[in-house]
């Protein structure tokens, strides 16, 4: 028989146990199904339409809930046009600014923001329920997806930055006679462009005109008081004693008050001490002035004999101003040891002395004169082109040419009107007298035997040249040429006296022999002849005023021989003058006399009455 077990034995009240967690599991169960059913039913009870947008819908304040797409796109297009005139007031501060949507192109896109609006309560039934069910305790207020004209925007934040923004002030050096003091800065504010970007056109689009304020960030200062204590501390020592500046024999003591207009002290993140700026530039080049040389090339001096001597050249110097202002300021920032050694940089001549001696420049090959006078303008002419070609160098093998020499005759260079040859007639123009130093430098080469490759001669004659022998030059056209072929350099100096002007050519004299073979000025062909009538002249009376000169021809032949007589060159130049009009004036012609007409005179014939009167 089996044995009974005590209702207070220990596997009774397990089996207790395990059937109360069994009830109780049943009712959790049973409980989350009545949960359940009830959340799906809340979720399809709330599900509404989807057709329509869901209550606490909201666009910019505006609430949409019940209403369609169409009709919600509809209603805000509505609202927005009403709106787009009406200004929205930004402020700052006390500061307001009135700006309208139509004014910046501002454009929402309705039906984008419309289609977001919808997204937050649409969802398959059950979670559109709960969507929805959502928007009714927490309604969300969605911003329009609007933009503006870019270029009328920017503008308008020029225009609100300009009003607005007050920059940070830096920190800065303060000179003050001679105490260098710190200027503390200040923090300034200027406008958040993006975010105003932003704010400005949110506000635009939506439908509130209640003020909104601007964005503006504080703008604090990047140089500090801190920053600048060191350069302020070494600025006081740089004007705290006179500087003493020494370049070769030269020493120079500058006062505390120069080496304070001269420092330039640092401004903005730059805390560098420097010797710089206007005051610095103009006492430097004063000191350029005084202690720059320029090189001088070796030259050459004619003696009275006609000998010509080398002058030895000589180095130059100039003042190097950057690293001497770093040298002044390294020593003035030092207490003691002010003295600072200038740095000099020496600058050597294009043609030293032993160059000018290996050129042979040693005595005289050809010297010619001609003798001038006429109007100052003239005189003046020939001394500036005389001045112009003096002291020209002809390296051997090269060919001097006038034109390159002297350049263009302008009234730049200082050339004055004077009587000219323009055309083959005499007339004034600028630079008049220039073919006398060109006619001169010709006969110097002639005479020397030099090659002539260029010459032409005056469209008139002009007798106080050597009969064939002138030369006339026009820029750039009309040139005078010779070569050098002795072998040496050749140097060409001009000597003008009161009326006269001597042209040498002085080298080592190749000692050639010149001669010329002239032809005598030939006639060929008769002054044309000008005439007017003169009606103070008596009829048939003739007056020269002028003679003319007639055109002529002649030639001139050289032959250049070398020191033992053997020939070189025989050359013949020939010149051809034009005419010059003889000018009469004639009285009027005499007036034709005119016959009297002859009268013929009728006398009727005498009847006589036989035995008279009765």
């Amino acid at each position: 028989m089996p044995r009974a077990v005590a209702a207070s034995s220990t596997a009774l009240r397990a089996r207790r146990r395990a059937s109360a967690r069994s009830r109780l599991w049943s009712r959790l169960a049973a409980l989350a199904i009545l949960c359940a059913l009830i959340a799906v039913g809340l979720g399809f009870l709330f599900a509404g339409s989807s057709d329509k947008l869901a209550k606490g819908t909201q666009v910019s304040g505006l609430d949409l809930g019940g209403l369609t797409p169409a009709a919600a796109e509809r209603l805000l297009e509505q609202r927005s046009a009403k709106l787009a005139t009406v200004p929205v007031t930004f402020t700052d501060g006390a500061r307001t600014f009135r700006l309208t949507p139509r004014r910046l192109g501002v454009v929402v896109d309705w039906h984008a923001t419309v289609a977001t609006a919808a997204q937050t309560g649409d969802g398959f039934g059950l979670v559109r329920g709960y969507k929805r069910l959502g928007l009714e305790f927490f309604p969300q207020d969605l911003a329009p997806q609007a933009h503006a004209y870019q270029a009328g925007l920017s503008y308008q934040l020029d225009l609100l930055a300009a009003a607005i923004n007050a920059p940070h002030r830096e920190a800065r050096l303060v000179r003050r006679g001679l105490h260098v003091s710190i200027a503390p800065g200040s923090t300034g504010r200027v406008l958040d462009r993006s975010g105003a970007r932003a704010v400005i056109v949110a506000a635009l689009a939506g439908f509130s005109r209640a003020p909104v304020a601007l964005p503006v960030v504080s703008d604090p200062p990047k140089v500090t008081v801190r920053s600048l204590e060191a350069a302020q501390r070494a600025a006081t020592q740089v004007i705290g004693a006179p500087l003493t500046i020494v370049a070769g024999p030269t020493r120079l003591r500058i006062p505390r008050w120069r080496l304070a207009k001269i420092l330039h002290l640092p401004t903005g993140n730059n805390t560098t001490l420097s010797f710089t700026g206007p005051a610095a530039d103009r006492y430097f080049a004063r000191l350029e002035r005084n202690l720059d040389r320029a090189p001088k090339d070796a030259g050459f001096a004619v003696n009275a004999s006609g000998s010509v001597r080398v002058l030895p050249a000589s180095a130059g110097i100039a003042l190097d101003v950057p690293q001497s202002a770093a040298r002044m300021l390294a020593v003035a920032e030092q207490s003691t040891d002010r003295v600072a050694h200038l740095a000099l940089t020496e600058h050597q001549p294009q043609r030293s002395t032993a160059q000018a001696r290996a050129m042979g420049i040693t005595g005289t090959v050809a010297t010619y004169e001609t003798f001038y006078g006429g109007d100052p303008n003239r005189i003046h002419n020939v001394q500036l082109v005389a001045h112009l070609v003096d002291g020209k160098l002809i390296a051997p093998g090269e060919t001097f040419s006038f034109n390159g020499a002297t350049g263009e005759r302008s009234a730049e260079k200082g050339f004055l009107e004077a009587p000219v040859i323009i055309n083959g007639e005499l007339q004034t123009g600028l630079g008049g007298g220039v073919c006398q130093v060109s006619t001169t430098v010709f006969n110097a080469a002639y005479e020397a035997g030099l090659p002539i490759v260029e010459r032409t001669n005056h469209a008139l004659y002009i007798s106080h040249y050597p009969l064939g022998r002138d030369a006339t030059v026009n820029y750039p056209d009309v040139d005078l040429k010779f070569s050098n072929d002795t072998g040496h350099w050749l140097l060409l100096r001009t000597f003008v006296g009161a009326s006269s002007l001597t042209v040498g050519l002085y080298g080592t004299s190749p000692h050639r022999r010149v001669e010329s073979i002239g032809a005598p000025l030939r006639v060929v062909a008769p002054p044309p002849v000008q005439k007017t009538v003169d009606a103070t002249l008596a009829p048939g009376a003739v007056e020269v005023d002028d003679s003319g000169v007639p055109a002529q021809t002649t030639s001139v032949e050289r032959k250049v021989y070398t020191a033992e007589g053997k020939l070189l060159s025989d050359q013949t130049w020939y010149s051809s003058y034009r005419a010059e009009p003889k000018v009469i004036r004639v009285g009027p012609p005499k007036p034709k006399q005119t016959k009297k007409p002859t009268t013929t005179t009728t006398t009727p014939p005498t009847t006589t009455t036989p035995g008279g009167p009765h």
